[in-house]
């Protein structure tokens, strides 16, 4: 009872209509309007599921209810053996076509678990379709294909209306200065000519009808009574047979009963899904987070708005909504709103209700995200003045007796949210409250949340006394004497009825004999409050402030992350490009030195072949030898800032980096040395670290036997490759291979670059080999630093 008078309270009947006008059929409106409550939190979160899943499927475009329409008054006369339409009977078979291809589209999609689960079990009944589609078209009138009797009795009922019709014009010719008008129109089911009443024994017949003048006489022709007669038993025969058409088909609607009716609901609670996600969209609403009972999370709900407010704004001219912030922390059970009249505090009041039964029934919240709310039991509400004069009932007595209503109906298990308006008025002061006193301690042991409010001083108290209760008003403008509707927490409020009687323009003179004794009575108290009031909006001010330039740093942030992203790619591509040039001058390269050894190896090489060959070699490796320009890379200058990743600081720049890529620098009152690689420019560039050269061990000189005149020519007989090998293992190859390559007097030894300790080994063994002359890395073009040449004795 108590709940239900909630609903009303809360005007829930309007919400539910206008989520009516975002469903797509005729069935998801009535099913909006008659919005059923869940009692449990699974049902509840199912609904929000739901809702979420076939806003995916919306907003893709493919959702479709196309030819589903309300069969329920069909179903209802299948169900007790009545016959039904032929309109029914198509509408029937276009819902039916309909729930086939939403159900196509459901199955179809990725995201909807639970969608797909809600049309597992839906049979469309494909040949009861068809077999309607057959006998029945879209006028919802029975075909001639139906039945043969029936075509060969229209057939039938054709000729015979052709031969009335033939004979009638035919009298019309010939005595055309009997007839008023010379056309034929029927009068109860018959076929009459407008014969003038002057002239009524010129053409003897029927008199179906008189004209209101008098003057007309509608007759059927005596020569024609017969075959009008004729033409009443064809169309009862034809329409016996169809009606005996539609009873098959009436029977075979009966016969699918059951599933019938289940598409209906199944198509109605997705067609509702759709209704809740466009409503939900139209709000700009988000969806909520429902809390436990025992979630130590606070309820929050900032900027939210009324959805009545919001339609009467956009639809109804009405005022702009004003939003609230509503942040409960998980202690708090009791929260008393103070402040003046029309300050907002009732509208408080039902914002959060309705938001809590929007939650419920699968609609999105409109407010901010996050949305974390608990799932309420129960929503029960005092809220205006219930008088009677039937009854002989008070304000007072009927906030009691509803009151009453709203204890014996709190759930045991604490999960209820009380909304309790002008708690404990309409009674002597003192008494009054007492008792809302003693009624806000009693809620607070046996409700989830109560919300109330009030104007008695003693309440506001209460908070410093029970951790579970909190304050919060409505701010008023003393400049403006209007409220602004915004919600206030941790501060009591004023109730400003002087500032408001002013306003509204009472006496000055009793404005300020009252003001006196405010001042004699608790003008100091409002005085403090005041003082707090203002203390919030300077922190209100400054909060804003900060805020605004975190989004101006967050802004930066984010141009600066760009332009460092664009800066890596651009080196990135720029070193792709430079690989593949030297790629390609390596291949050609190669190409001109195959050239040279295949021109060798085609006869018997004297000495001044090998000396032109070397020439040649040489000419190649000058043409080769113009390597692409290292890319210029971000050198930092005396005097410019720079920051020092590693320690997240800035520092000014003393000295340009040495050959080590070492450079002074000034942070805060010292100098420091730092590398290149730990600094980077203001704008995230990276500076050019010099590459250090290889570590070459030094051949020990032999200068007694002369160095013989070899060819530099690599060849598969001269070059052996040790890369990947341990330092022990490649001087066996290497010493094994200087026997086979001493014809040639050089062997080359490719070892690779990696960490130089190969390297490193076999110098120190070619060194002390009796058999080397000299050692050498071999140029960029062979490989560099990763190769070593040896010329041997």
């Amino acid at each position: 009872m108590i709940q239900t008078e909630t609903l009303i309270l809360l005007e829930w009947a309007r919400l539910c209509q206008h989520l009516g006008t975002f469903a797509a059929t005729k069935l998801g409106t009535i099913a909006a309007q008659q919005l059923t409550i869940p009692t449990s939190r699974a049902a509840s979160q199912r609904l929000l599921a739901q809702t979420t899943e076939i806003g995916l499927l919306s907003e893709q475009g493919e959702l479709s209810f196309e030819g589903i329409v309300d069969i329920n008054v069909a179903l209802r006369r299948a169900a007790v053996q009545g016959l039904i339409n032929g309109s029914e009977l198509y509408d029937i078979a276009t819902t039916l076509a309909g729930a086939r291809r939403l159900r196509r589209t459901i199955d179809q999609s990725e995201d909807s678990p639970l969608l797909k689960e809600l049309v597992d079990d839906l049979r469309t009944h494909p040949e009861l379709e068809q077999e309607i589609y057959h006998c029945i078209d879209d006028r919802g009138d029975v075909t001639d294909r139906a039945s043969e009797k029936l075509r060969l009795l229209r057939i039938q009922l054709k000729g015979s209306r052709d031969q009335i019709q033939q004979k009638l014009n035919n009298i019309l010719q010939r005595h055309g200065n009997a007839i008023h008008q010379p056309v034929i129109t029927q009068r109860s089911d018959r076929f009459v000519i407008q014969v003038k009443v002057t002239h009524k024994e010129t053409i003897p017949g029927i008199v179906h009808d008189v004209s209101a003048s008098g003057s007309t006489l509608y007759v059927e022709p005596n020569s024609v009574v017969g075959l009008g007669n004729q033409l009443r038993q064809q169309q009862r025969q034809e329409q016996r047979e169809v009606e005996v058409i539609l009873r098959a088909l009436s029977d075979k609607v009966a016969e699918f009963l059951p599933d019938l009716e289940y598409l209906v609901q199944i198509v109605t609670a997705i067609d509702l899904a759709l209704a809740r996600y466009g409503y939900s969209n139209w709000l700009g609403a988000n969806p909520p987070r429902f809390l436990g009972t025992d979630d130590p999370q606070q309820i929050t709900l900032r900027q939210l708005r009324h959805p009545l407010l919001v339609w009467q704004q956009q639809h109804e001219a009405g005022p702009t909504v004003v939003p609230t912030d509503l942040v409960v922390q998980p202690h708090t059970r009791v929260v008393t709103i103070t402040g003046p009249n029309t300050g907002g505090k009732t509208v408080t009041l039902k914002t959060l209700a309705i938001a809590a039964l929007m939650a419920k029934v699968g609609l999105y919240v409109p407010a901010k995200e996050p949305v974390e709310i608990p799932w309420f039991g129960a929503i029960l509400a005092d809220i205006g003045d219930e008088q009677s004069l039937q009854q002989s009932l008070s304000t007072f007595s009927g906030h009691i007796r509803r009151i009453g209503r709203i204890l014996a109906a709190l759930p045991a298990d604490r999960s209820s949210l009380v909304l309790l308006d002008e708690v404990g008025a309409g009674t002597d002061p003192a008494e009054g409250s007492a008792l809302a006193t003693a009624l806000l301690q009693h809620l607070a042991d046996r409700a989830y949340l109560t919300i109330a409010t009030t104007h008695y001083g003693e309440l506001k108290a209460l908070k410093y006394q029970d951790q579970r209760f909190e304050n919060a008003s409505v701010e008023f403008d003393d400049v403006s004497l209007s409220p602004t509707y915004r919600l206030l927490w941790g501060i009591p409020g004023r109730s400003n009825a002087l500032a408001i009687a002013l306003r509204l323009g009472l006496d000055p003179t009793v404005i300020e004999a009252a003001q006196q004794q405010v001042g004699l009575t608790g003008g100091e108290v409002n005085e403090v409050i005041a003082g707090l009031e203002a203390q919030r909006r300077e922190q209100e001010t400054k909060a804003e402030a900060a805020r605004q330039l975190l989004v101006q740093a967050e802004q930066f942030y984010a141009e600066v992350s760009q332009k460092a992203a664009e800066l890596q790619a651009r080196e990135q591509n720029l070193k792709i490009a430079q690989e593949q040039t030297i790629q390609a001058e390596v291949a050609a390269a190669k190409g001109e030195i195959a050239k040279v050894i295949r021109h060798l190896q085609r006869g018997s090489p004297t000495a001044q072949d090998a000396q032109r060959a070397t020439a040649e070699l040489e000419r190649l490796a000058a043409e080769r030898a113009n390597p692409l320009p290292p890319p210029v890379g971000y050198q930092p200058k005396v005097g410019e800032r720079i920051r020092i990743s590693r320690l997240g600081q800035t520092a000014e720049v003393l000295t340009v980096a040495d050959e080590r890529g070492n450079l002074q620098v000034r942070l805060g009152l010292m100098s420091v040395s730092v590398s290149l690689t730990d600094v980077e420019s203001l704008t995230g560039e990276k500076p050019k670290v010099p590459a250090k050269p290889p570590k070459v061990t030094k051949p020990a000189p032999i200068a007694e036997a002369p160095v013989k005149d070899a060819i530099l020519i690599r060849t598969e007989r001269n070059t052996i490759d040790v890369r990947g090998q341990r330092v022990d293992s490649a001087v066996i190859e290497v010493d094994r291979a200087m026997n086979a390559a001493h014809a040639s007097g050089i062997l080359w030894i490719i070892h690779g670059k990696g960490t130089g300790k190969l390297r490193e080994g076999l110098h120190d063994f070619l060194a002390s080999h009796g058999q080397v002359l000299k050692i050498e890395l071999a140029s960029n073009v062979d490989g560099g630093a990763g190769v070593t040449i040896a010329h041997l004795r």
